[in-house]
């Protein structure tokens, strides 16, 4: 798909996750010029209807949806023989790579992602849409900090929420019971799989697991899901009652929705007295556990296992078919006792001796293996801001193996190392591979289109696509309205083109509105009208020139001095000398007709009180004004005559 634009708007640039419906890329929005994120339908999928139903649902779905904390849906479509799906972009990462990343959260940070996930939740079921596929991967932690929720791909109206006769729907790992047994989810479902997440962030790891699906699907309609805090000491008293709330077995012993178990961690994080932040909870939660529920240490479970028993006390006591073990026989005489017990101290002599020294030479042979053998760990080096070649020669000297590749950096120029995974101080085995990344400079982002916007929204725009706004470096007078982005430079001062640098300075020169309208203004308003504008007025540079319709004196227009007129250059006027005046040409003596004819290619408007049946026996003596005299073109002129029969 890179490289093809669909319904002639969405041009696909890059892949940026692959999932078992779809694929996502990040595509350019040609008609509203900005970077989009377009969910393709798998083709063996958009032949089966169900599939194509599905991923339009999500569509529909999403839409009702506007909230901060969800993802935005643009649009809808099917192209190419391709069903896709139009969404906002948002340069992230997911929950479950954060995860992977840290293995666990500390309580503030699993609490601002809950509360930002419930929040958004809590819009949807509102909205009456169960999202039925909750899980970390379908979690957004956006660059600038924003938090969103994404992927309705499973989500149905809570009116339809039955799923019988199907598979089960969602990630097996945050099943709610009733969806494993019942085929059901509704809203309350939506908050049994968030309480399954905020025990993985606060622990790193699910409540459940197991070889097998079907396991672990068990598990989530037959057992309890245990408090953190048994895992984690992020996990407050609060916390482990918001788990063990939202993973209650039955339903009704759930919050009724997100919003319900939004308004409980809201009270958390404000640091509201517990009494009043629990109110909302079951009465039957946070108590003692009953008696059937004790749990036997490991101890005990052994005891039991071999036959044992434990007294009302808890103390451990044998079966009643137990007997006393017979003592070993006695020697009978002093003497045999003697020997007896001097071989035994021997014997435990020798087997001491023996026990020391392999102790000893197995201790030895370990020191040496981990301290400077083969088993022995290594520091990583730091190599930021060194050569590559420098950089590869310390990893070496330290025994591992460099293994290069390729990454943007703001800071490290093109070519040099920026930095190692595993990271600097990171101990490693000889022998095992640290990758250097190498510098290819920043990375290159889409331009967006820039000119003709206003220059407030233009500043905001470079901003937000990860540019760096420098400043006005010039105002132009032109036809467009006054702050209107005339061209964006880079840091040379050249135009921009298709991609730049992330980060990068980009220059404005803008618009400082039409000039000022100085027609028919003296010479001194003309001047003052300027100076308003921010021009300045250079009486040597004025002009002159005829007019029909401006007075004479008066000013014509602007005299710019260059073909680019900038705020604070310097213009002349041009000043008006009047309408243009002709000579009256002598027509004396001359046939009438022809008398008109040549008045009229002088530019002036003959007339006569001779009429046209006695032109032809008339001649011109004279015109009023007079031959010599000087008239505007256009003027009238009376042509005088005689006729002679």
């Amino acid at each position: 798909m890179i490289g093809q634009t669909l319904d002639g708007r969405y041009a696909i640039r890059s892949r940026i996750a692959r999932g078992g419906m779809a694929m996502v890329y990040l595509a350019n929005d040609l008609r509203l010029e900005r970077r989009v994120a377009v969910k393709v339908m798998h083709e063996h999928l958009a032949e089966d209807d169900n599939f194509t139903r599905r991923f339009e649902q999500e569509a529909r779905s999403a839409a009702r949806l506007s909230h901060p904390n969800l993802v935005n849906v643009f649009d809808q479509g099917h192209d190419l023989g391709r069903t896709y799906l139009v969404m906002e972009y948002l340069p992230s990462i997911t929950l479950r790579e954060l995860l992977k990343q840290q293995k666990s959260l500390t309580a503030e940070q699993s609490m601002e992602i809950g509360e930002a996930v419930l929040a958004g939740l809590a819009a949807a079921h509102r909205a009456g849409i169960v999202h039925r596929d909750l899980k970390p991967e379908n979690v957004m932690l956006a660059d600038d900090g924003r938090i969103k929720l994404g992927d309705f791909g499973l989500a149905r109206a809570v009116s339809a929420n039955t799923t019988t006769g199907q598979a089960l729907l969602g990630t097996i790992a945050y099943l709610s019971p009733e969806l494993v047994t019942r085929g059901v989810a509704d809203a309350r479902s939506d908050v049994y799989a968030f309480g399954i997440m905020l025990y993985e962030m606060l622990t790193g790891e699910q409540p459940f697991t197991g070889e097998q699906p079907m396991q672990i699907a068990y598990q989530h309609a037959h057992s309890e899901v245990p408090a953190p805090s048994l895992r984690s000491t992020e996990a407050s008293p609060e916390l482990d009652q918001l788990v063990l709330w939202t993973t209650q077995r039955e339903p009704e012993q759930r919050p009724l929705d997100a919003g319900e178990a939004l308004d409980f961690l809201s009270a958390v994080r404000r640091g509201e007295p517990g009494e009043n932040a629990t109110r909302v909870l079951p009465s039957d939660l946070g108590g003692t556990p009953t008696p059937s529920t004790t749990v036997l240490d490991r101890v005990q479970q052994e005891a039991l296992a071999a036959g044992s028993a434990f007294t009302d006390g808890g103390s451990f006591a044998g079966t009643a078919e137990q007997t006393p073990a017979a003592d070993p026989p006695v020697p009978a005489g002093p003497i045999e006792l003697a020997a007896a017990s001097a071989a035994k101290r021997r014997r435990r002599g020798v087997w001491a001796a023996l026990i020391v020294a392999v102790l000893v030479v197995v201790a030895g042979g370990i020191g040496w293996w981990f301290g400077q053998g083969p088993g022995s760990k290594v520091a990583v080096p730091g190599v930021a801001g060194q050569d590559l070649a420098a950089a590869e020669s310390l990893i070496n000297e330290q025994q591992l193996v460099p293994e290069v590749f390729e990454c943007s950096s703001l800071e490290i120029p093109a070519g040099k190392a920026v930095r190692t995974e595993p990271g600097e101080g990171t101990r490693l085995d000889r022998g095992a591979t640290v990758r250097v990344c190498k510098s290819t400079g920043p990375r290159q982002l889409a331009v967006p289109t820039i000119v003709g916007l206003a220059q407030p929204k233009a500043q905001e725009l470079i901003g937000s696509q990860g540019f760096t706004f420098g400043k006005v470096i010039e105002e132009r007078f032109s036809d467009q309205q006054k702050g209107t982005v005339l061209a964006a430079l880079d840091a040379d001062g050249n135009g921009l083109g298709e991609t730049y640098s992330e980060k990068g300075r980009i220059d404005l020169i803008v618009s400082a509105g039409g000039f000022p309208d100085v027609t028919g203004s003296s010479p001194e308003q003309a001047a003052s009208k300027l100076r308003e504008a921010g021009l300045e007025h250079a009486p040597e540079h004025n002009t002159e020139a005829y007019s029909d319709t401006v007075k004479k004196g008066s000013v014509i227009g602007i005299v710019p001095l260059s073909e680019t007129v900038r705020v604070g250059d310097t213009v002349g006027l041009q000043i008006s000398l009047g309408p243009e005046l002709f000579d009256i040409p002598d027509v004396a003596g001359k046939p009438l007709q022809e008398a008109m004819n040549i008045l009229s290619g002088a530019g002036f408007k003959p007339s006569t009180l001779v009429p046209d049946a006695l032109r032809d026996f008339a001649k011109a003596t004279g015109t009023d004004p007079g031959a010599g005299k000087r008239a505007p073109k256009g003027a009238e002129i009376r042509v005088k005559s005689t006729i002679s029969l």
